[in-house]
Formats: C-alpha cells, structure tokens, sequence
C-alpha cells in the first residue's frame, strides 16, 4: 500500500504540536542564536521562517575521524549515498532532492561542479569546518539557480580575539589517520586584524569499496588521502568598515574498483574557494557587502597507464555579489546584484569546454510587528537558458513566547548541467531548467528545557530532466525534460534535557515520487530517523547516536531494493586539562551489514581515538 504523506499527516502533525508531554522544568534553550544562511544576514534564530538547523563546532569535533557526509546524514530531512569508503564518491539528499538540487557554499563562495551539478562532498575537509547552517526548503528567491532542495552552508574556522593554537592527532580502524593544526587571534585598537590559518592531513588504507556482486569488483583495499589548508585575514579600516580575503584549498586522493586489473585505478579531486570582500557601514541603518569569489572543481580519473585511461574535468566559477542591508525601523529590506560565470575544460573532447553567464538582481524584505513576522523574496536569473523569475513568502505568528506557527510558499529552479545540454551522445541543447512549486506548513514549541518543532512540506518538480530511451530527437538514450516528481514529508525533532542528560530526536515520513512513473525515486526512504543521547560529567562527556533508514530502491524502476538498516555510534571524550582532550569513538558499534548503493561496501564496525590541543 502507498504511503501517502497528504493522508497521515494532519493527525501526527496536530498531535505532536499541541499535545502535553511530560517534560522537565529544566533551564531553557540558549538564547540569541545567530543565523545566517536562512536570510543572507544575521538574524536571530527565533525570528527565522525558514526550517533551519545548525551543526555546532562541538558536534562536529565529535565526529572523530568522518567526513563531512556522516556530520550531515545526522541531522533531520537528511539522507546520503556513498559509493564505498568516505573518499568515495558521495551524494547528498536533502528532504528527497537530488545533490544537485541544492545549492553548497563555503564561507558564502557557491562550491560545485558545472557539469555534474554537483558539490564535491568527499573532498570537503571536515578538519576546516567551525560549524554548518542547513536551511531547507527552496531558496532561489535568494540563491538563484539548484535551490530547491534547500541550501547547505559551510563555515571554516575564524578568528577569535587573543592569540590561539590548536593541534589534533588521531587514528582509527583501516589505518586512519588524522593530523590538524590551526593558529587564530586578532590585534586591538581601530584598525585591527584578526587572522585564522589552518592546515590538515588524513588518509587510510580503507576496504574494498565494491561486494562480489558488482561487475567493478576487485577484493583490493581502496584508501584515500587528502590534504586542505584554509585561512582568513580581515583588516578594519575604521569603525564599520572591513576589508579581508579568505581561502580554502582541498586535495583529494581516492582508490575505486573498476574490475580485476592490477592498475591502481584512482581518483585526484580538487576544490578551491577564495574570496575578497569589502563590508561597509555606509550609514547607522545601511550595510554594503562586497564580494569577488572563485571557485575550481577540478576531477582527473586514471583507469590504466595507457594516455588513454585519464580523463580531467575543469570547471570554474567567477561570481561577484554587492549586497544592500538597510534597517527601516525595524524592518529590515535587501537588494543584491549578482553576476556569475561558468567555465568548463575537459580533455574528453571539446564539446563541454563552454562558458555561461547569469546576472541577477533579488530583494528581500522582513517585517516584524508584535507578534506577526512576514518575509517576503523576489529573483530574476537571467542565462542562456533564458530569464528565470523566483520568489518566496513566509508568514509566522507567535502565539505566545513558547508557541509558534509558520506557513510559506515558495518556488525554485535547477539549472541544467553541461552535461544535460552538452555531452556528445547524451546532452540536448534544447533542455529546459526543471522547476519547483513548495508549500510548507511548521509549528514550533519551547516549554522549560525542551523544543519541539514539525514541518509539513509538499514540494512538486516539473521538466524534470532524466535519461530517456529512445531520444525524442535521434537514435539512442539522452537526457530530456519529462518528469515530473513529488517531495512530499513530514519532519519532526525534539531536543530536552533531563537529569544532565541532553537528548536529541527527530523522524522523517516522507514520499519522494516520480509522478510520471508513478515509482519511489531511487535511493531515497519513506522513513529515517535518529536519537543522540549526551551526558557529561566533572571531565567526561559521554554519548551515543542511533540512526535508522527504512528500505530504498537502488534504481528509478524499483527493481533492486536496499534493505533497512539501524545503526548505533558511541563516543566519549575526556577533558584531563583545560586545554587538553582525548576523543574515543566507536562507528556502527553493532556491526550491521548494508548498503547505501547496491553493491557498495559500507564500513563495518570501527573505531577511532584523537589527542587534542586548544580550542577546536
């Protein structure tokens, strides 16, 4: 029987918003958090519309030895597919998107590959990230282009007042290994400088990344390696006026199976970001942001010795932003002009070594009366697939302090890949951006040390783009604008605290369809979710994380199901000085067997111990 989300959601969504539960008089959440993805400016967390969450740098330095993938699928609306060990090449779903239906930004620089559509997700270092704002639902109206899933932003380490060291080595099951190293502080007086530089290795020699099944099988070990250095410099020239550059710079190295052949076939990924920015208080109630960025997604793949066995995929973006804050009373309008260029170069032929421009122009407005906030977007992309108008509404209206209710609309665009409009033999020229409608529905409670929060969504694609066979314009397969799909859920998440005990929860129901064929989309569940349990005591930190997936469909047919699977993580930590800790973390504690691609290894139990130095 099909799950159907529209049928079996008003019940729970009622149920979970207003019922009672039995919750602890404890202390209340902290205050004043700061977002900023959700907005494109600061804003307090409890004035935001959007579903929106963050990944705290406290979270992430329990990660231990995983990548930036295990952080995510972590987290509610979240789900992911790795193609072997964490070098391996990963995608990332968001509320049921595809990874190039969302849109990845590191320190505010778009990261991604052109001809994919992609983020790069197993070549981002995990060591560099201070935290993660995750905002879901479409986001075009203030990103333009691939936001329709939602929007996923990367903040590195920055610097933070005095002077400050920091170091970190660890190693792990499959001879993992870890190094890091940072140094961050700021100078006083009215021009000062603040500076973070920080610099990482890890690699390990990993396990086959394919079963006997598949027809790439080779029983060999598939490691990885990857080295990445950051840093940032921001100069105030005077009060409100700040000039700064800011980098990062990741080198992958990964192993994969392509059969019994002795050649080490292999993968060598590079991203870069860089930036130079220019914030001004132009007036007490205007703010002017500046920024020049690039970004490289560089890809070379090696299958033998032979010229013939290497391949290299160059794709770079040039984007500048000016961004307008002004303060009108209390409300608070934007307007920001955009420009972006998209260059490729390929050494499999020239037909993908093309360059594209988009200019855009936004506004963004947000009103706060009493107890009604109101946030309103407009967009036009204009590219050489033609002008693209988005925007979005989001209504809030707090019944009291502690009881909230949202609702908003929204609409979205991908733009189509080099790939889906180049490729000899696959891309049209002819195709269209596939396009997205969403509707949401959210409550928020807070009673005394908890939160409770419920998001209905229901998010219709057109146009959208898969591989046909047989091409509607010659002979064989293509990629072509026919579907159409639904994103259709239910999140819900819950934090508490009891007995010194900080618990965390949240579940997923959700029906991510291809209405055209009428199958769930490939790789995506109806139901996961997760429970992180903390408690800490004098100098330790104990906790465990369980997660769980219900059954997938390893292809668009349906044909190959993934079983289910639970898993259960561990970890403590141990504070012996102020400055110095010891992380122990034990993966999958449980030893399950499954897959997130069919055929794929995943890793089986494993663990990994850290010594660390300084502030995270």
């Amino acid at each position: 029987m099909r799950f159907s989300v529209s049928r079996q959601v008003a019940a729970p969504l009622f149920a979970f918003s207003f019922a009672s539960p039995v919750l602890p008089a404890l202390a209340d959440p902290v205050p004043d958090t700061v977002l900023v993805t959700a907005s494109r400016t600061p804003q307090r967390a409890d004035e935001v519309i959007p579903d929106t969450t963050i990944i705290t740098n406290e979270e992430i330095a329990r990660a231990g030895a995983g990548s930036v993938a295990d952080v995510l699928r972590r987290q509610r609306g979240i789900e992911i597919v790795r193609n072997g060990g964490p070098g391996a090449s990963t995608s990332v779903f968001l509320r049921g998107a595809n990874s190039n239906q969302v849109v990845v930004l590191i320190d505010g620089v778009r990261i991604g590959s052109s001809t994919t559509g992609a983020a790069a997700w197993n070549a981002i270092p995990l060591s560099s990230i201070d935290h993660i704002e995750i905002v879901y639902g479409p986001l075009s109206a203030l990103y333009g282009a691939d936001a329709i899933g939602g929007v996923v932003q990367i903040f590195t380490k920055k610097s933070q007042g005095t002077p400050a060291f920091s170091a970190s080595a660890g190693a792990g099951t499959y001879g993992s290994r870890q190094y890091d190293a940072g140094v961050h502080g700021a100078t006083g007086g009215d021009h000062s400088l603040s500076y973070a530089l920080s610099a990482a290795h890890e690699d390990a020699d990993g396990f086959s990344s394919t079963r006997p099944g598949s027809s790439s099988y080779n029983k060999d070990d598939d490691g990885y390696g990857r080295n990445s250095v950051n840093g940032r410099l921001a100069l105030q020239l005077a009060p409100g006026h700040e000039v700064g550059a800011q980098f990062l710079k990741s080198r992958l190295g990964a192993q994969y199976d392509s059969g019994a052949s002795s050649y080490d076939t292999h993968n060598e990924q590079d991203i870069d970001s860089y930036a130079v920015f220019l914030n001004d208080q132009i007036m007490p109630n205007w703010r002017s942001s500046l920024q020049a960025a690039r970004s490289n997604d560089r890809l070379g793949s090696f299958t033998s010795a032979a010229a013939s066995g290497a391949s290299q995929i160059d794709t770079r973006q040039n984007e500048y932003t000016w961004q307008h804050t002004l303060d009108l009373n209390g409300d608070t309008l934007q307007v920001l002009f955009g420009h972006r260029k998209e260059e490729v170069l390929s050494s499999s032929g020239t037909a993908l070594n093309r360059s594209r421009i988009t200019n855009s122009v936004a506004a963004a407005y947000d009103l706060r009366r009493g107890s009604h906030l109101l946030d309103l977007s407009l967009r036009r992309d204009h590219s050489v697939y033609g002008g693209k108008t988005t925007g979005a509404a989001g209504y809030g209206y707090e019944f009291s302090k502690d009881l909230r209710a949202t609702a908003s609309v929204g609409t979205s665009f991908r733009a189509p890949t080099y790939n889906e409009l180049y490729f000899p033999g696959y891309g049209l020229e002819t195709n269209k951006p596939e396009q997205g409608r969403n509707a949401e529905l959210g409550v928020r409670w807070q009673v005394a040390g908890a939160a409770l929060q419920a998001n209905y969504y229901r998010n219709r694609l057109t146009d959208m783009i898969v591989s046909v066979n047989p091409c509607p314009s010659r002979t064989g397969s293509c990629a072509y604008n026919v579907n159409h799909a639904m994103l259709e859920g239910l999140t819900m998440s819950a934090e508490t605290r009891m007995l010194g005990l900080d618990l965390r929860a949240s579940a997923d129901l959700q029906d991510p369809r291809d209405e055209t064929t009428g199958k769930q989309l490939a790789r995506r569940s109806r139901r996961h979710a997760s429970l992180a349990a903390s408690y800490a005591v004098r100098q330790f930190e104990l906790g465990t994380e369980l997660q769980a997936s219900g059954s997938r469909f390893d292809d668009a047919g349906n044909a190959n199901r993934l079983g289910g699977y639970g898993l259960l993580n561990l970890y403590t930590t141990w504070r012996f000085t102020p400055d110095w800790s010891l992380l122990l973390r034990l993966d999958n504690a449980l030893d399950k067997r499954y897959e997130l691609a069919r055929n794929y290894n995943t890793a089986e139990r494993s663990w990994f111990a850290a010594l660390r130095y300084g502030i995270r």
